[in-house]
């Protein structure tokens, strides 16, 4: 490294002043909000040599010691650093950034920044993203739309999974629009009797209530209530993107038959077992049914399944219908979205130790099985398995497969509906080549423009840049960007 490069990473200080302390996530504890503007230079001397070599410095307090240099300026294109970066552990950064998922210079970036503010009294929060959010209003100009807003999100940890689809939600506009009403006719209950859909709520019309057009929230309100609701998502581990969008849909159902039931006077009715899970719930057949409460979820989300078995001694067909939040497609190399559901709807036969057990021949019967799509959700949200279990590595393994997903989708050979279409607006993207690690971003569309959500971090993209993160032709590709759940919305209003 140069010696001006050097010179530019050391920052000169008068003052004796202590530094204050740090939480987890490089947020400092600020005891004094007029905080002297210098540090001590015996503090601020930076090494270079451990960072520079790839190796962790001893120090453990990364944040508080260890400045590193930074660039001038952000790069243009979207932030992707090496996975082994955006893969280290949050216990890794101890005393430093929390910032799961993102690189070691981020997370230092990240504690830079609080140093700073509170150097200078706090004036400068969020310079990366305040650089950003212009860029972003600047590439927008004059087609900015009105009333929209563009915020990243604050990571608390290995929070990206939470992040990214968060910020996918938000861009479903019938969904959100159903949350904004909410708050504003629920907002005094989260003063008594908060909840997680009061949490988010109230995360979504901050962002919509902003004067600014872009900038950065915290999730911390939000965050914490995950957290206290179910212990699955404590602690900095890395979590899955698709668990937590089933557990928040679910969660959110249930607390508005909770609701609903209260307002009639009778109790909650929601149970675990009951909860929609992937396409396993609800039956509508066999017997006296109670028809289920349908939330503003359900109207977004919900569809209905129809397992359909055809007894192949007696020709008698069985039909069970089932309900889903989201489908779940197994993925082939070199395949796409069309490909997976023509799968998913195949006819299977049922033979040997998998027969069927008929009701009218009264025994076991070879028989064929096939399912499809009964009424198609105003959302499609399409779940692709990326992830599976190896018997002879004895572990799961990520599948990089290249798996193409189009911007408009029929859902042909799947629906009773031959004419139902879709369209793309948002992906949440898994980056790592394993199970365990890794970091989630977004994609989403809004007003015809193609953004790119990284934690704190947005900028515009081109439409052909989504196709970027279809997968890897190869096994051996070194592309890690993988798209993991798609969001599809209805264009023809009749779902």
């Amino acid at each position: 490294m140069a010696a001006e490069d050097v010179a530019r990473a050391v920052v000169r200080a008068e003052s004796t002043e202590e530094i204050p302390e740090i939480e987890a996530g490089g947020r400092p504890v600020d005891k004094s909000i007029n905080a002297s503007p210098t540090l001590p230079r015996s503090l601020l001397r930076l090494s270079l040599s451990p960072w520079r070599d790839g190796r962790r410095p001893e120090s453990k307090t990364v944040g508080h010691h260890c400045l590193p240099f930074l660039p001038k300026k952000p790069a243009s294109n979207p932030r992707r650093p090496a996975v082994e970066d955006r893969s280290r552990p949050a216990a890794a950064v101890e005393g430093g950034s929390q910032r799961g998922g993102s690189s070691v210079v981020g997370g230092l970036w990240t504690g830079l920044r609080y140093l700073a503010g509170v150097a200078g009294g706090w004036r400068e929060k969020w310079m990366v993203m305040g650089t950003a959010g212009s860029k972003l209003e600047k590439a927008l100009g004059d087609q900015f739309p009105e009333g929209e807003r563009y915020f990243g999100l604050e990571n608390f940890g290995n929070t990206c999974y939470c992040n990214s689809v968060l910020q996918a939600l938000y861009f479903c506009v019938p969904f959100r629009e159903q949350l904004l009403e909410y708050y504003a006719n629920n907002k005094n209950l989260g003063e008594t009797d908060e909840n997680l859909l009061i949490c988010l709520a109230d995360l979504f019309t901050q962002i919509s209530s902003q004067k600014k057009k872009t900038g950065v929230i915290s999730p911390k309100r939000f965050v914490q209530r995950v957290k206290k609701q179910n212990e699955y998502f404590r602690g900095y581990m890395h979590q899955d993107a698709h668990e937590f969008l089933n557990f928040l849909l679910n969660e959110l159902v249930e607390i508005l038959e909770k609701e609903s039931s209260a307002a009639k006077g009778s109790p909650g009715t929601s149970s675990p077992s009951e909860k929609i899970t992937n396409a396993t719930c609800h039956p509508l057949a066999n017997g006296v049914y109670k028809e289920p409460l349908v939330t503003w979820v359900h109207t977004s989300f919900q569809g209905i399944l129809t397992n359909e078995t055809r007894c192949l001694q007696c020709e008698t067909v069985t039909a069970r219908d089932e309900t889903f939040f989201d489908l779940s497609l197994d993925i082939e190399p070199n395949s796409s979205i069309t490909s997976c559901l023509k799968n998913f709807s195949s006819t299977e036969t049922l033979n040997a130790e998998d027969k069927f057990f008929c009701d009218k021949c009264c025994s076991l019967q070879e028989a064929q099985k096939r399912m499809k799509i009964k009424k198609p959700p105003h959302v499609l949200v399409i779940h692709l398995k990326r992830f599976k279990y190896i018997e002879q590595l004895g572990r799961n393994k990520k599948l990089s497969y290249r798996v193409v997903f189009p911007m408009e989708l029929k859902l042909n050979n799947t629906v009773d509906d031959a004419d139902s279409e879709y369209s793309l607006f948002a992906v949440v993207v898994h980056v790592g080549s394993g199970t365990n690690h890794g970091h989630y971003v977004s994609l989403v569309k809004s007003h015809n423009h193609w953004l790119f959500f990284d934690d704190e971090h947005v900028e515009m993209i081109d439409e052909s840049t989504v196709q970027t993160f279809f997968g890897s032709a190869q096994e051996s590709a070194g592309n890690t960007d993988h798209g993991y759940i798609l969001f599809y919305e209805s264009l023809d209003g009749r779902s």
